[in-house]
């Protein structure tokens, strides 16, 4: 895993640029948003439905901000959704960004990454479609589901 960490100049909180794996923002004591409590998220089910039936088929690139209040959210979510259809571990890449939109290299500036975070839909290499945010509904996995149908 390759990555730099610095704080964020307007919050303060440790921010890692680059390719990050679940188990470092797992185990690091300054991402406690790793272990809130989500039970209480059901994803969506169209989204389930379609993701179970394409997850050998496509790739997640999610670029996160760990200072970004909308990345602690979702990704939590994202990895309980992916968990919960044993979707494969090798078709999820997650890329830290800084308050810039910047990863290490110009990665997220090729792709055109302005908002954190953005989950990134590729399939045979050629992406599909994004979230960002919240997405378009205010339900980032109900576009999610859009996109998957595609």
């Amino acid at each position: 895993v390759q990555y730099d960490v610095s704080k964020d100049p307007n919050n303060g909180q440790k921010t890692l640029r680059g390719i990050l794996s679940r188990e470092l923002l797992a185990t690091d004591t300054a991402f406690t948003w790793m272990h809130t409590n989500i039970s209480w998220y059901k994803p969506n089910a169209d989204c389930v439905n379609n993701l179970t039936a394409v997850k050998d088929s496509i790739h997640l690139l999610v670029f996160i901000g760990t200072w970004c209040e909308d990345s602690q959210i979702i990704l939590p979510q994202l990895l309980k959704m992916l968990d919960q259809i044993k979707f494969p571990p090798e078709h999820l890449t997650l890329i830290g960004i800084d308050r810039k939109k910047q990863s290490l290299g110009s990665l997220s500036h090729a792709l055109g990454i302005t908002k954190a975070p953005t989950i990134m839909v590729t399939k045979n290499g050629k992406e599909i479609g994004r979230v960002e945010e919240f997405g378009k509904y205010g339900l980032y996995d109900k576009e999610l589901a859009e996109i998957l149908l595609k």
